[in-house]
């Protein structure tokens, strides 16, 4: 990458509001972290995220896992 390439891709980890079907970028940012595993979730690959806990989750199975232990699905 010479002078004139740049990469504009912010870096680090994002503040990010967890809406009903989307999310608001707070602060860019590349990643933000599983509530569950600490796990670097990047922002185009986020898709499971609790918008009463606001938190993020890496995967289906861990999302359910927490809900489950906060209470929020049905018995």
């Amino acid at each position: 990458m010479n002078q004139m390439e740049r990469d504009f891709r912010p870096d680090g980890l994002a503040d990010v509001e967890y809406l009903d079907g989307e999310y608001r970028v707070v602060k860019s940012g590349a990643f933000v972290l599983c509530a569950v595993t600490g796990t670097r979730v990047p922002l185009d690959a986020l898709r499971y995220w609790s918008v009463d806990l606001q938190e993020a989750y890496a995967s289906p199975a861990i999302a359910l896992k927490r809900f489950e232990e906060a209470g929020l699905t049905p018995k």
